[in-house]
């Protein structure tokens, strides 16, 4: 293509996209929702992106819909999110939907499965696999409409009050972990506790768990687990082989009907994966919290 001709094609797409937003907020009336999310104010990764995909929505609409933010907690527990979108108690929520496996099995597929699919195969199946559909099938029975909105990447095994020599200290170990992983854990003698991420720290801090998992060094940080749990562990699941937990964090559960089209992914959330390894570098410089294998491990086993 010729450089006019190019840039004929690119002023086309430039000016189709300067009058989107005035279109699009002179066709809507005032709309305000409440958007209750499973996750604490500490974290700027999955709390920041819901903040910036509020500021996204209202910079596009130019503040014709306004969608405000809630931390796990300031509206409704950090686990009871689904419910709150399903009777409307809120407009949206930001949450991880095997938090609710409990209620269907399959929810389990909406975030992560253990030993299942990697990240970019997660991302895949439900954009291109069919896997929102299939998830949303279930959600209209709860009268939400589900849309994936980001991913944590792979997650580390957890951060441990004492040192795990081997598979037989996990016997009676009171361990937090999300959605169906814990039966995993069950299955190798502990106690899964399915707890909201701002309620980690003091849980482990107090005792009242021997163990959790959350995300990764990042994250993880900023929650402050090093301070009360000094052995920190992989792989991501601790009863597997070399696979981790990839946790599929963030999915916003929106009222059937709504503005769908203003609804895209968030893109913050997309840079939890980097930031995570980042973390993880600085983690091993320093002299506690340093990761270590899950002894008794083998690889395929």
């Amino acid at each position: 293509m010729k450089r006019r001709e190019f840039l004929k094609v690119t002023g086309v797409g430039l000016a189709a996209s300067t009058v989107a937003a005035p279109a699009i907020a002179q066709s809507m009336p005032e709309v305000k929702w409440r958007y209750a999310a499973s996750w604490p104010k500490a974290l700027d990764t999955l709390y920041g992106g819901c903040e910036y995909f509020c500021k996204r929505v209202a910079e596009v609409t130019d503040n014709r819909f306004q969608i405000q933010p809630f931390a796990s907690g300031e509206l409704v527990p950090g686990l009871q999110v689904l419910d709150a979108v399903s009777n409307g108690t809120v407009e949206m929520g930001n949450t991880a939907l095997y938090y609710y496996w409990g209620k269907n099995p399959a929810f389990t597929f909406g975030t992560a499965l253990p030993f299942g699919l990697n990240t970019r195969q997660q991302i895949s199946w439900l954009l291109t696999g069919d896997g929102q559909a299939l998830l949303n099938d279930i959600l209209k029975e709860y009268n939400c409409l589900g849309i994936p909105t980001g991913n944590t990447g792979a997650q580390m095994g957890g951060w441990f009050r004492k040192e795990i020599k081997s598979m037989e200290d996990f016997k009676g170990l009171k361990f937090r972990v999300g959605g169906f992983a814990g039966t995993i854990i069950a299955k190798v003698g502990g106690v899964p506790q399915q707890i909201a991420g701002g309620d980690i720290y003091p849980a482990l801090e107090k005792g009242t768990i021997d163990a959790a998992e959350w995300v990764g060094p990042y994250d993880d940080e900023k929650l402050g687990f090093v301070k009360v749990a000094k052995y920190y562990y992989y792989p991501g699941q601790p009863a597997g082989a070399e696979t981790v937990d990839r946790g599929r964090r963030a999915t916003a559960a929106v009222p059937a009907g709504s503005a769908r089209g203003l609804l895209q992914r968030r893109e913050r959330d997309l840079c939890g994966p980097f930031e995570e390894q980042c973390a993880l570098r600085q983690a091993l410089q320093q002299p506690v919290g340093l990761p270590q294998r899950v002894p008794g491990l083998d690889a395929g086993g």
